[in-house]
């Protein structure tokens, strides 16, 4: 399918517009952002400011931590030593580590690592790591070597959840553990291999790893409080790096996503590529408004889902004072790549609306738009006739968190989205073994509320 693309001559003011308007409701102190046609990058940009306290402005040449779309490097290194004869991925992990965890008695091989089906859960290494390193909670983990990594992993016996394979459970540890094959095999560090083997032969000059000298434009950190101003945190560096570790502009993401656009020239064969993208194993979390009911699936380092009729591929990224994003629909050779230095509105959300106007599409089309429309026309406090009894909406999302207004003793319930409408919203409310009907009405400016007996207006 091919679309009608914008180029550098169109305005982008919409998308500009969606972006600021977005960051200052999170309060995010920067977002960089660029789009890409096949070998072009035919709109970049930096919002807002790299530093708030210098008051320096973010551009596209701007450094931010990538968090997990780091893990799409690890999954190419390992497609490269695949294709050098150097490993298989139906090779068992423990042929190369220490690992000696087997769920339900079968080996975990390097394709479950790859798509986080080794049926091992969550062990929150890097949660518990990045949170206690900003000084926002978790607690010191002191994993620093692969084997440490293994010996971590080897200690979850009782925990597992599946046969591998089997599910999907995103699985932090089982990247390092894939930058430590990297390592065995090829005697190099992760972050010595990927310099050399993707980063220089692609000419990311602004990438490296959290720790490098990443020259003088690198974002400061921030965590971002539910209440106050943003707080300058820390650049941690992470071991291995394989699951998280890399730190890059916009503008060198988009280098890294012309690889894929060319399907993996110059550094893997188009079988490699093929490999890398293949969906495998269903991710339960995408909405299936997305989709048009079909669940997204996630490949190696990869997650694939279908788009406005056509296919997004991409993975976001997390270090808790850096987000991002970066994604290609290869039907119309097109890609995004989107960075910011703080937890806020989420980067895939922005990179999706950059796709989508790239393409001309409306914003309201894209569900999580709608979704902010309802936040923004539904939160407030509510007042009954002649005000007897005050409500306060708090909507985020497809869920609402309803108070009765009370000095000593409110009463809080969870709404949950049933169907959406345009100016007659309904949602469901859940009181023990009940499911109570629950109505929102948009008449103008006016908003109404139906709730069990009562009729109120946002005041």
């Amino acid at each position: 399918m091919k679309g009608t693309i914008r180029t550098e001559d169109n305005n982008w003011d919409g998308l500009d517009e969606f972006v600021r308007e977005r960051m200052g409701r999170t309060r995010l102190p920067a977002v960089s952002l660029a789009v890409v046609r096949g070998d072009e990058v035919i709109y970049s940009r930096g919002y807002g400011f790299r530093d708030l306290s210098r008051r320096l402005a973010a551009s596209a040449h701007t450094v931010y931590g990538i968090g997990s779309v780091s893990k799409s490097f690890a999954a190419l290194a390992i497609l490269k030593l695949a294709e050098e004869g150097k490993l298989s991925t139906e090779a068992p992990v423990d042929r190369f580590l220490p690992l000696n965890i087997r769920p339900y008695g079968e080996p975990i091989r390097i394709w479950h690592l790859l798509t986080h089906s080794s049926g091992i859960p969550a062990l929150g290494y890097a949660e518990a790591e990045i949170r206690s390193g900003q000084g926002t909670g978790g607690r010191y983990v002191g994993l620093s070597s692969v084997e440490d990594f293994a010996a971590w992993m080897n200690g979850a016996e009782d925990w597992i959840e599946a046969r591998p394979g089997e599910r999907w459970l995103y699985l932090n540890e089982g990247y390092i553990l894939l930058g430590g094959i990297v390592e065995k095999l090829t005697g190099q560090t992760f972050p010595e291999y990927v310099r050399e083997h993707i980063l220089e032969p692609l000419g990311m000059h602004e990438t490296g790893f959290l720790g490098d000298d990443l020259g003088s434009e690198v974002a400061v950190p921030y965590t971002i409080p539910r209440e106050g101003k943003p707080r300058a945190g820390e650049v941690l560096p992470m071991p291995i790096g394989s699951d998280g570790g890399l730190a890059s502009s916009v503008l060198d993401m988009a280098r890294y996503l012309q690889l894929f656009l060319r399907q993996g020239k110059p550094l893997v064969k188009a079988g490699s590529y093929g490999e890398m993208i293949k969906p495998r194993v269903p991710v339960p979390h995408l909405p299936a408004s997305y989709s048009g009911g079909d669940q997204g699936s996630y490949a190696y380092g990869l997650m694939t889902q279908p788009f406005l009729g056509r296919t997004l591929i991409g993975h976001g990224g997390s270090v808790l004072v850096y987000t991002a994003y970066i994604g290609f629909v290869p039907e119309e050779g097109l890609a995004v790549a989107v960075l910011a230095n703080g937890s806020g509105y989420p980067c895939t959300q922005y990179a999706q609306a950059a796709l989508a106007w790239t393409l001309g599409a409306d914003l309201e089309q894209l569900p999580f738009v709608q979704l902010d429309d309802l936040d923004e026309a539904l939160s407030g406090s509510y007042a009954t006739y002649r005000d007897t009894m005050r409500v306060t909406v708090v909507s985020q999302g497809s869920v609402v968190r309803l108070t009765i207004e009370d000095k000593e003793t409110p009463q809080t319930v969870i709404l949950t989205l049933d169907e959406p409408g345009k100016d007659e919203i309904r949602y469901r409310a859940h009181l023990g073994d009940r499911h109570l009907p629950v109505v929102f009405r948009r008449r103008g400016k006016q908003v109404e509320l139906l709730y069990e007996r009562y009729k109120l207006r946002r005041v």
